[in-house]
């Protein structure tokens, strides 16, 4: 890992390791006020309603600040975020440590001196407030700190000029698609079907039925294709709505690339970042295009190349023709 990588996983799992640390230091500090059972969970109106033990506490509130944190050192150095993504994820890895730390140390302090088979008065609503305040202000600072250790360089190709070309003769017209399949669609859909009907027969149609509306838009998405024509950019599914579409008017020039679906962009599906967006079904070579918005748009499809050099081509005709 060079040095520059080891400076941007650093700052990302720091303030969860901070948390952690305060966390674990106050609660050696007050474990001797704690009773045996700890109220962990409260409802609406603040009263307990559920209890853990000292050890059960200490093994939820480990995982809880480290997973998170390792997740953030992980997009930090595979997602490779630049410019404002790259602040953006600083300062919100700093708020969620701040949040979540907040209030692993205020249900503490709710339980100090609370006689053993007592029960807890109850969580002040307030502190959720506070949460918020100190995620706010952790949040802010992580921005901060964010410029002592640069992101990345822009991984995209600023000139254009540079960009693949498709040769066409003048007034030749050309189209470009191809099919993204996505092995987990079928499977979400028939999970989803599942319980829908389950829960619809088992507790009440009121639940079911959202989930299996959901499983039907996801079904129309299950073979997604991607087009690339003179309207720029088109993701549809089975149907002919939902579907995305990018105009050639939204964009700059279009590259192909590899992407990493976890990292980049946070998962699968149809998905929103700081400075990016897309349909993102798999890790791997994808169209990506830059808009004019200063975003990125990507979807990952085979033969991205073909795609990109086709857009930028397309482009090329529109700019002439203005």
């Amino acid at each position: 890992m060079t040095s520059k990588n080891l400076g941007r996983v650093t700052l990302a799992a720091l303030p969860f390791v901070l948390a952690l640390l305060i966390d674990l230091t106050l609660y050696a500090v007050i474990k001797d006020r704690l009773p045996d059972r700890l109220a962990v969970h409260f409802d609406a109106g603040g009263s307990a309603d559920q209890y853990m033990s000292l050890s059960a506490y200490l093994l939820y509130t480990v995982p809880s600040l480290l997973v998170p944190g390792a997740l953030w050192a992980l997009i930090a150095v595979r997602g490779k975020p630049h410019g404002r993504a790259h602040r953006w994820l600083t300062g919100g890895g700093f708020a969620v440590a701040a949040f979540l730390g907040y209030l692993l140390i205020a249900v503490l302090f709710v339980n100090v001196d609370v006689p053993e088979g007592g029960s807890v008065d109850g969580f002040p609503l307030w502190h959720i407030a506070a949460a918020l305040g100190a995620a706010a202000l952790a949040g802010a600072l992580g921005m901060l700190l964010s410029r002592l250790v640069p992101g990345p360089e822009d991984p995209r190709d600023l000139d254009p000029a540079t960009r693949e070309r498709i040769v066409l003769a003048e007034g030749e017209v050309a189209a470009w698609g191809r099919g993204i399949g996505a092995w987990w669609a079928p499977v979400a859909v028939l999970v989803l079907l599942a319980a829908g009907v389950t829960v619809g027969l088992e507790q009440n149609w009121f639940i079911g039925a959202p989930l299996i509306v959901l499983a039907l838009v996801i079904g129309t998405f299950s073979r997604p294709h991607v087009t690339v024509d003179r309207r720029g950019l088109t993701v549809s599914g089975l149907l002919p709505r939902p579907r995305v579409r990018v105009p050639l008017e939204r964009m700059e020039a279009a590259d192909s690339r590899s992407v990493n679906a976890l990292a980049e962009y946070g998962g699968w599906g149809y998905r929103i970042r700081p400075e990016r967006s897309g349909v993102i079904t798999r890790s791997g070579e994808a169209i990506v295009i830059s808009l004019t918005s200063g975003r990125e748009f990507a979807v990952t499809v085979g033969d991205s190349a073909t795609g990109a050099a086709l857009l930028n081509t397309l482009l090329d005709r529109q700019r002439a023709g203005r």
